[in-house]
């Protein structure tokens, strides 16, 4: 393993842990220096942070996030690598935002605008057997809407669904489609007193060209995300969220990666900011036969920011 190239993923990944503290820093600066009492009891105890874990853990919760996805770093292999895996360092951007459409309480409405924005600050691309280019970049911004289902009609279900878009924004073609698509987005689960269990759907069909090679076959792909959580004590969490990709386009041995992996989360302040890291690994039990990721370590950090939109759109 080249250290010249582990050096250029980690190097970037403490970049991405930087410009996390300055996310956290920018929370921490526009929450609002007044506190009622019930956030004054908030602050005293870690059971509350618990809570604030539990609902982090339901993608269509009312909160409003900025979801700071790091992978420091990810080992690429396949039939074309005769060496030893490459590394690559990737983080995500997703900011949570929830926003409210009518009613109040548990018969809000709302609708959870969840833009994906992909950081490539190093991702092997092979060239030929056993030859890479280093790509480092902006990938395909993915924006979906998921209308949720109010909690007084789905009870402890986790029920929603919209559009999803994806956008031909990639700095570099390897790092993108250069295709417009977009499909249905669909989240599915359950909350219990302890045990958060989502499945979160995403599919992908071409809509629109983007100056593409007339080679470059039309999108047609999707994710899942599949997210179990535990609470534990003292604002705790364990648990598992990979996301398995497939590639109907792809093929035959290459069409699939389906991760598992495992993670430890906490939920704390910083100042007045509730922030929840998880720190996780990941190994892909099924995954392209040419080249693909084989396995990641994983770092999340997403600061809870105050809701920029509480009253809904169009009354109660």
């Amino acid at each position: 393993m080249k250290v010249k190239n582990f050096l250029r993923c980690i190097i970037p990944s403490s970049l991405s842990l930087l410009l996390c503290v300055c996310l956290v820093a920018f929370a921490v600066a526009i929450t609002p220096l007044e506190v009622s009492a019930e956030e004054a009891k908030t602050d005293s105890g870690h059971g509350d942070m618990g809570e604030v874990g539990k609902k982090l853990a339901n993608p269509l919760a009312s909160l409003w996030a900025l979801n700071f996805n790091s992978f420091t770093p990810a080992f690429y292999d396949g039939d074309v690598n005769q060496g030893d895996s490459q590394l690559g360092a990737t983080t995500i951007f997703q900011p949570v935002l929830p926003i409210p459409l009518f009613g109040e309480g548990e018969d809000q409405f709302r609708v959870i605008v969840r833009p994906v924005v992909p950081m490539i600050w190093s991702t092997p691309v092979p060239t030929g057997l056993d030859e890479f280019d280093d790509k480092s970049g902006i990938g395909d911004i993915q924006l979906p809407f998921v209308f949720a289902v109010p909690d007084s009609k789905a009870g402890k279900w986790i029920l929603g669904a919209g559009p999803v878009f994806e956008f031909p924004t990639a700095s570099d073609d390897a790092l993108g489609a250069d295709q417009w698509s977009a499909g249905p987005a669909v989240a599915v689960g359950h909350k219990g007193d302890k045990l958060t269990s989502v499945f979160f759907l995403n599919y992908f069909w071409k809509i629109g060209e983007s100056g593409q090679d007339e080679n470059t076959p039309d999108i047609s792909k999707g994710t899942l995300l599949y997210s179990f959580q535990y609470a534990l004590k003292d604002g705790w969490q364990v648990g598992t969220n990979p996301t398995i990709s497939y590639n109907d386009r792809a093929s035959s041995g290459n069409k699939w990666n389906v991760p598992v992996g495992v993670f430890v989360g906490k939920t704390m302040k910083i100042g007045k900011v509730p922030v929840n890291i998880k720190l996780g690994v990941e190994y892909s039990v099924v995954s392209p036969d040419d080249f693909g990721q084989q396995a990641a370590i994983r770092l999340q950090v997403t600061p809870i920011i105050p809701s920029l939109i509480s009253k809904s759109l169009f009354g109660g």
